[in-house]
């Protein structure tokens, strides 16, 4: 699936009315028969018997779907009260327009008079008062009320992964495009939280009904607890589109395909490096889920005291000594070794910086004889590898800046897979625009500093939490988006990152060519297969079986 930002939107359905492929009534119409029809989808029992709904209309062409939605549930029967915030006389000439048709079947209050109606009594409540296109926050705390409002009538559970179904007498919230306050391009709420209850300045829906393809805000920061359950209905028009986000993406199903040429060799080499005496646990978990997606061989490179501790827990994984930054360097002089994991268990300072130096500064694998694919090495820093680096405003000889023109400088491929902590020591420029608080849309998101990030540190980064974001150098970007019915809570366990990095490992070793974004799909496919309690040995022992229902694998008949 591709994400859209609002301009991206607002660009296709420009170029679809000025090619004469449809008019903006048209596309209007569409979109609030889109929202009725997904709503009796979403809540069949909606459909029979007698029913009730609030319309709440904006003032832009947002308001105008509204118009839309409460004429054609009109149209079936419906008991519909409508409610503009706004200037009736200065609403855009298609809004306008539905707003003209809607008269002609009922009336129109003002937005503040919903406030003297009792909610509950009604079926629906229809959020169609600001959509894609909201710039600025909402400081009318008249609507502030009616958006908390909005909220406390919800029927929207605290836990938005559960189909939740409402108690007799809770309406139903259904958002158009986005709840009323949310900034659309980040999932972030526009402007200073305002009120006795945080979120007061933003909605909260049951059902958002969104456009051609969801933005890319329905899956960052709140945007994914605000939304409820998110169905994209299409508008019947050729959407070109250009640098767009992608969600769950994947790279990895040709790998498996059958090849009586294949070999160990050929299916890559990944090595992993260990941290001392008992500390070789994270490592271990790595070499797990890197031999687990399929690389050909995995070697644990350890240090002479956590050798016996390492050998006493490996079997198919193969385990070779190391003294320091030299014995790595002595290791990756192997050229079949084609990826290589730093950071778990490592432990913080100087030895860590001086075993990523050693890996970035080695000349790439060339290709195992009788291969003709080439891929240069590729180099994963987790973990402790990224903590190593102090923060760039202490102005060390080992800041971030120093690691950044290493990897540069590398004829290596490196991802950077840093939580919310670790990119903050990376990136505190980044992460502090990230925290701010917007004051005009669209607001600085998760998209644009990990974009940003990899660009200005010449790796892939990998952004962590539900909301993963992957970037490359280039600018493109994919999200991994943990939330909705692919929620995962249960991965926030320790090792779990360890194990990503493996699988990362594992499948650059195969050369795919978004090893990233493909194993933080996969490693999340996991958590949603083991469920409550797994614990990170339990991801590795997951793949097999996820992959086999990912490719539909089916065993042989005999």
């Amino acid at each position: 699936m591709e994400l859209l930002t609002a301009v991206q939107m607002r660009a296709i359905e420009q170029a679809a009315i000025q090619g004469g492929e449809v008019t903006g009534l048209e596309l209007m119409e569409r979109a609030g028969a889109g929202v009725v029809e997904a709503i009796f989808e979403w809540r069949p029992e909606l459909a029979e018997g007698e029913r009730r709904a609030v319309v709440l209309c904006g003032p832009g062409n947002n308001g105008g779907d509204g118009f839309v939605v409460a004429r054609l549930l009109k149209q079936r029967g419906w008991s519909v009260e409508v409610f503009l915030y706004g200037d009736e006389t200065k609403l855009p000439p298609d809004a306008a327009e539905n707003c003209r048709r809607w008269r002609e079947l009922g009336e129109i209050e003002t937005l503040a008079a919903v406030m003297e109606r009792e909610w509950f009594d009604f079926d629906l409540v229809v959020d169609a008062i600001f959509g894609t296109g909201l710039s600025r926050p909402i400081i009318d705390q008249e609507l502030q009320n009616i958006l908390w409002h909005i909220e406390d009538c919800s029927d929207v559970n605290e836990d938005t992964t559960l189909d939740y179904r409402a108690p007799v007498g809770t309406p139903h919230i259904i958002a158009v495009d986005a709840p009323s306050g949310l900034c659309l391009d980040s999932g972030t709420p526009l402007g200073e939280r305002t009120g006795m209850v945080p979120g007061s300045n933003v909605a909260r829906a049951s059902l958002t009904v969104t456009f051609e393809r969801a933005k890319v805000g329905h899956f960052l920061d709140e945007g994914y607890q605000r939304c409820g359950k998110v169905t994209v209905v299409g508008l019947g028009i050729k959407a070109k589109l250009q640098d767009a986000v992608k969600l769950n993406h994947l790279a990895f199903p040709w790998m498996f395909s059958p090849n009586e040429k294949s070999h160990k060799y050929s299916h890559g080499h990944t090595l992993i490096v260990s941290g001392g005496m008992a500390k070789t646990g994270a490592a271990r978990l790595a070499a797990r889920g890197a031999l687990r997606i399929g690389a050909g061989l995995v070697t644990v490179a350890s240090p002479p005291d956590a050798l016996m501790e390492n050998a006493a827990h490996l079997t198919a994984i193969m385990l070779q000594k190391m003294k320091g930054p030299e014995g790595l360097a002595a290791i990756l002089s192997d050229t079949r070794i084609n990826s290589v994991v730093i950071g778990p268990g490592c432990g913080v300072g100087e030895e860590t910086r001086a075993l990523v130096s050693a890996a970035l500064e080695r000349t790439p694998h060339s290709p195992p004889r009788g291969e003709e694919w080439y891929e240069p090495r590729t180099v994963i820093l987790d973990a402790d590898a990224l903590t190593s680096y102090p923060d760039a405003f202490t102005f060390s000889a080992d800041d971030p800046e120093t690691l950044f023109t290493a990897i540069k400088a590398s004829p290596c491929s490196v991802i950077l897979t840093p939580h919310g902590g670790e990119f903050a020591r990376l990136f505190p420029d980044l992460a502090a625009k990230l925290t701010e608080t917007p004051t005009k849309g669209p607001a600085y998101s998760k998209v644009d500093v990990t974009r940003e990030a990899a660009a200005r540190s010449g790796a892939t980064v990998l952004f962590k939490g539900a909301d993963t974001v992957i970037a490359k150098p280039d600018g493109r970007c994919s999200i991994a988006a943990a939330v909705y019915e692919r929620a995962a809570p249960w991965l926030a366990t320790a090792g779990s990152g360890d194990v990503l990095a493996g699988m990362i490992a594992g499948l650059a070793a195969r050369g795919i060519s978004d090893p990233a974004a493909s194993a933080a799909w996969l490693h999340q496919e996991c958590g949603r297969h083991l469920g409550p309690g797994l614990i990170a040995e339990d991801i590795p022992e997951a793949i097999p079986s996820v992959l086999k229902r990912v490719l539909g694998w089916q065993p042989p008949k005999s």
